[in-house]
């Protein structure tokens, strides 16, 4: 009985030690371009879109669940200041705390936050929520390349039509 417990301790010890752990970059909850995420959610819930157009880069694209492909970010902002037309108190509203990553292989860097974005109806007064993931790619000039949004808007984007 005690070879079998000093083999299988042994055996433990061995995978344990000589097990790899790799890393692929850090997360941090502190950086300055989690403020830029942060001033530009600002800029878009008081829609001062001509302020937000300064976070991102002249290139930047976007893309939110349910569409087929990238769309440019004066896209975006063009659509978002039309929802006036469909929309009152559009709101996002923080969950948790947002987080840098920066991933080594191919360095790139992301702020990820999550977010409970809310509007009403001006047709229905029907009010919307949505639970809502948001990625944003960074340039080395602090800028966002990419803004990956997640969550189930098709109610909303309904009050379109």
């Amino acid at each position: 009985m005690k070879k079998i417990m000093i083999t299988a301790v042994l055996f433990l010890f061995g995978i344990t030690a000589f097990a790899q752990k790799e890393t692929n970059g850090t997360i941090y909850i502190k950086h300055p371009y989690i403020e830029v995420v942060n001033n530009a959610v600002k800029d878009y819930t008081s829609k001062d879109f001509k302020s937000l157009k300064k976070y991102y880069a002249d290139s930047a694209m976007y893309w939110q669940s349910g569409m087929e492909k990238f769309a440019p970010m004066n896209d975006a902002i063009e659509r978002w200041t039309n929802d006036e037309n469909y929309l009152t108190d559009i709101s996002l509203e923080a969950v948790g705390y947002p987080d840098y990553l920066h991933y080594e292989q191919g360095d790139v860097e992301y702020v990820q936050s999550w977010w409970n974005w809310s509007a009403k109806s001006k047709k229905t007064g029907e009010v919307f929520k949505v639970p809502m993931v948001m990625f944003d790619a960074f340039n080395k000039n602090g800028k966002i390349v990419r803004q990956f949004i997640y969550g189930d808007f098709s109610k909303a984007m309904a009050e379109r039509m």
